[in-house]
């Protein structure tokens, strides 16, 4: 298979030292089953555990979302790169020569327009920093920054940038260094006018927080008003290059220090991020003015294994930390939750308290998740009256029984019965029912909390699935001993050739007759990587697991049951030829023809 410049020995290579298990295991926290690793797909929202991967046959595969293949198709599904830009990462890391080409010959129309967008947003971001500090215009929102705190060493480090009152200020910069404006206006920098004829800025008047990719690339910006007015912040739309629910603020250059104390600490804003990152917090990540989302939690959980949850102490952001428990729980990081006093955000506390004390009062003092949730808790209900209680002890029974260490639940109990003068051991009991009765689903609705495919398997167990056809599951079992066999693979493109049923079948028979004929060995993570091909990929990595001996008298029944079914296409073919020659008046045709279905029947039988 064609992989562009790249040597195919290098491949090889790559394939070679990162052993599969231990380059997921920097992404998902897997646990050993026999000898399968298993864990929480990256891919898609799960609480059930349907990735699987395979270090025998270096593979993964989720039975959830579909999503297969070898350790670079894994790269390059984390990563959100090409085949050519995973191989590259890889190598730089493991010092693998680069012996190719570091460009291809020919991009792609979507590499040369990601090329071109990431070259307009590092131009766009030295303009608006140099508006900032080398111009008239940009004065007010210096001096608005330095009111926040915010000296000369921390805006140079932060990037910052002014984006002034007019409207063409940067169309007419991007116009005469020669980008063009309709890509320009799809990778978010500009905006089209109203009226559909010309451009317009997409940014006046804000100050300018640039936004890098995983990689340090220049992506996106985010612009806030210095004055009263709506949207405050106004961040760059969805792009080829910037997708906010996949990118954290400020995670290229923190992602040292969270890898080295496997910890972050999550902000809301940018303006925190960067006081924090003063006050000494190198870990320091926001959200891009969203939410948090699942897969925010799924790229952090590729460096931290804990994250402390600093959000604005006001209503609002003490109800988003909330929420983002169980997303980052669900992601396998460890939650604690830094708190405020008096409804302050974390850029006030600085300012006010200073840095030594915003990281030992909220950072190293920051609470656990369970305790954060008892106390948010507390807030919808009265506890000086005799109900209120109850009602909150029954809510905090709930929440408690729903945490998986026994330890945590006790020491929590122990707090909760000294509190209100209840017994331990009542506490106990009450969470012992409430345990016993969510596991056994006796309630109506579904589970808060519960993710999409933890209920709808609960939902659709006592449904048998459709079963397919004999025939199919003799082609995935005859494909999955060809990959593990070469003189299988010569045996079946003799009896068989190209005559599967599936498609796709067909098509993976096909490559590992090729494969094989080139002298390859039986590998199923270096054929996977030989296909280059996304669907063909994920169908082998799911065939690759079903992991049957090898039975001669199997095999034959498999090539028995494919000719069986050959056959009955066959004459349902001729049946149909036949009743076209009847309608048509042509009745030696049509008896021509049922003497040819009549010698298949007898081959069949």
């Amino acid at each position: 298979m064609n992989h562009g410049m790249i040597p195919q020995e290098t491949i090889d290579e790559v394939l070679r030292r990162f052993e599969i298990g231990e380059t997921v295991g920097r992404y998902v926290q897997l646990s050993k089953q026999g000898k399968y690793l298993k864990g929480l797909c990256p891919f898609h929202s799960e609480k059930t555990p349907s990735f699987t991967v395979t270090p025998e046959k270096q593979i993964f595969h989720c039975y959830g979302c579909g999503k297969g293949g070898n350790v670079i198709k894994f790269v390059m599904e984390m990563e959100n790169e090409t085949f050519p830009e995973a191989v590259k990462r890889m190598c730089e890391e493991a010092a693998i020569p680069i012996t190719w080409s570091a460009q291809p010959e020919e991009q792609t129309p979507r590499q040369r327009e990601r090329a071109k967008l990431v070259d307009a947003h590092a131009f766009t971001a030295k303009v608006y920093h140099y508006i900032l500090r080398n111009t008239a215009a940009g004065t007010p929102a210096m001096d608005y920054l330095r009111s926040r705190g915010l000296n000369d060493k921390l805006i140079e480090e932060f990037g910052i940038g002014y984006a002034p009152a007019r409207w063409d200020t940067l169309t007419q910069a991007l116009t005469r260094n020669g980008y063009e404006l309709d890509e320009m206006e799809r990778g978010g920098l500009i905006s089209r006018k109203h009226e559909g004829d010309g451009f317009v800025d997409r940014f006046r008047d804000r100050v300018m927080f640039p936004i890098h990719d995983g990689d340090g690339k220049f992506v996106a910006f985010a612009g806030r008003l210095m004055s009263d007015g709506q949207p405050k912040y106004l961040n760059s739309p969805e792009s080829p290059l910037f997708s906010k629910s996949r990118t954290l603020y400020r995670l290229h250059e923190a992602k040292g220090a969270i890898r080295k104390s496997r910890q972050a600490v999550l902000f809301e804003g940018y303006m925190d991020v960067i006081k924090a990152w003063s006050a000494g917090v190198a870990n320091g990540i926001a959200t891009m003015g969203t939410a948090l989302t699942a897969e925010h939690a799924a790229l952090l959980k590729r460096f931290a294994d804990e994250a402390i949850v600093c959000y604005d102490g006001d209503d609002a952001g003490q109800a988003a930390a909330q929420k983002s428990i169980p997303l980052l729980e669900g992601a396998g990081i460890r939650v604690r939750v830094g708190m405020l006093p008096g409804r302050m955000d974390p850029d006030e506390y600085i300012t006010e308290n200073g840095p030594e004390a915003f990281v030992r009062e909220t950072i190293e003092g920051a609470v656990s998740a369970v305790k954060f949730q008892l106390i948010y808790l507390r807030k919808s209900h009265i506890l000086l009256e005799e109900d209120g209680k109850i009602r909150y002890l029954k809510d905090a029974i709930r929440l408690v029984a729903r945490r998986e260490s026994p330890t945590e639940r006790e020491l929590i109990l122990k707090e909760l019965a000294q509190e209100f003068g209840v017994s331990l051991d009542t506490l106990k009991q009450d969470v012992v029912d409430v345990r016993r009765q969510e596991k056994l689903g006796t309630t109506g609705d579904i589970p808060g909390g519960t993710w999409n495919n933890e209920w709808n398997e609960k939902r659709s167990s006592s449904k048998h699935p459709p079963l397919s056809p004999a025939f199919v599951q003799a082609e995935r079992q005859l494909i999955s001993w060809m990959m593990q066999d070469a003189d299988t693979a010569f045996l079946v493109q003799n009896r068989l050739g190209d005559r599967f049923h599936v498609e796709d079948h067909a098509a993976i028979a096909a490559y590992l007759y090729a494969y094989y004929a080139q002298g390859n060995e039986p590998d199923a993570g270096r054929f996977i990587a030989y296909l280059q091909h996304d669907r063909l990929e994920r169908t082998c990595s799911a065939i690759a697991l079903e992991d049957t001996p090898f039975d001669d008298k199997v095999l034959e029944d498999c090539l028995r049951t494919i000719g069986q079914a050959s056959l009955s296409r066959d004459i349902d073919r001729k049946k149909e030829e036949m009743l076209r020659a009847e309608r048509a008046g042509d009745i030696m045709l049509a008896v021509q023809i049922g003497t040819e279905i009549i010698a298949l029947e007898k081959q069949r039988k």
